[in-house]
């Protein structure tokens, strides 16, 4: 890559998003992107930061709660503070990204961003930077790109972007125009799209030139985005906070898709790379089934410390967590999930692995917040 282009880019890692079919283990207070959920000695949001450094080297955002600032830091330890963007709570994906823009636009009109969220898994990773390549050439060219995943199967849980015509962008040979992007289908409308092609997962990864991104916003939502810009001139100044203060609560909540990427795609002004890589969003207790090997001998996967969380299993499969030195036994049970914390304990299958964000909801109507 043209080492002047690379060095205009600079990385964004939205890092938010509780992670409510992963309780109790992803907390609001730890959510998942603080674990180390697929056996790899690396949290999600070290991998992801680690897998932009080839491209990005030390040019890379994290925008993240007030709350998490402390682990964050702990896990980052290279993150330096003006690159380390506090929310004082959530404020959607659009608030999250938008703001990164804001305060990089001011300090170069000429960088381009790319937002990663920061609780996926990818591999290969050689693999996810030529496509990451690819999309910062495509930027370059003038357009708000999205690196997209090939569907595995017609999942319902993921919205889809529907892909045109080949783009001819220099270093870019696999650049297309997009179509539009739809919302998560029903079954019957996935496996049309899998059955007809033209169709790639929206994984929420963009790569744009920041003017560009900021240009979109505030002709979408202007309120939003004369707000972020009231924070990002503060950003260096003594007037940090108490801009943020008192911007922050009164911005509009919306997320990046229906702010920026939809009304761009509508204007001709969005572009995808098929990602053939691995991807995984990790939304759930089955999902870290997949991701994990589990023992050869005993098919268990055991997310404790196993120098004191021992496991023994007999005619049992499953993923068992405990944050305490604990023997768990499991007898004739398959594909059993366990997790087990000082507060809660959830037992429930992988099969049923989606519906533990309905507990999560329940636990709310109730009131026991001090539980999320």
């Amino acid at each position: 890559m043209n080492a002047d282009l690379l060095a205009r880019f600079h990385g964004v890692i939205p890092a938010g998003g509780v992670g409510t079919r992963l309780w109790p283990l992803s907390r609001a207070s730890a959510p998942k992107f603080l674990h180390d959920l697929t056996g790899s000695g690396s949290t999600l949001i070290r991998a992801t930061y680690d897998r932009l450094v080839p491209l990005a080297g030390d040019r890379i955002m994290v925008v993240t709660g007030r709350a998490h600032r402390g682990a964050v830091v702990s896990q980052l330890p290279e993150l330096c503070d003006e690159d380390l963007v506090l929310e004082p709570e959530p404020r959607d994906s659009a608030a999250a990204i938008g703001l990164a823009a804001a305060i990089l636009s001011l300090r170069d009109p000429e960088i381009i961003m790319g937002s990663f969220a920061a609780d996926q898994v990818i591999e290969p990773v050689e693999v996810f930077q030529a496509a990451l390549s690819e999309a910062i050439h495509t930027a370059a060219s003038g357009k708000i790109v999205t690196i997209g995943i090939h569907p595995t199967h017609p999942s319902t849980g993921f919205g889809y972007i529907k892909t045109g015509q080949p783009l001819e962008v220099a270093n870019a040979p696999s650049a297309r125009g997009v179509i539009e992007f739809v919302e998560k289908p029903d079954e019957d409308t996935a496996r049309r799209y899998l059955a007809g092609g033209g169709f790639l997962w929206n994984a929420g990864m963009f790569v744009a030139p920041v003017g560009l991104m900021l240009k979109h916003l505030k002709a979408n939502e202007p309120l939003l985005h004369d707000g972020l810009m009231k924070i990002a001139k503060a950003w260096n100044t003594d007037a940090r906070e108490e801009v943020m203060a008192q911007v922050w609560p009164d911005l509009p909540k919306i997320a990046i898709d229906y702010a920026v990427a939809e009304p761009a795609a509508a204007a001709g002004d969005v572009a995808v790379i098929p990602g053939v890589f691995n991807w995984d969003d990790v939304g759930d207790f089955a999902a870290i089934g997949r991701l994990n090997k589990a023992s050869a001998d005993d098919g268990i996967i055991n997310l404790g410390e196993k120098e004191t969380v021992r496991v023994y299993a007999d005619s049992a499969t499953g993923v068992v967590y405990s944050d305490r030195p604990r023997v768990v036994a499991l007898v004739g049970i398959e594909d059993v999930v366990v997790v087990d914390t000082a507060d809660a304990l959830l037992v429930t299958t992988k099969d049923h692995a989606q519906k533990v964000k309905q507990t999560v909801e329940k636990l709310k109507a109730d009131g026991a917040t001090d539980l999320l």
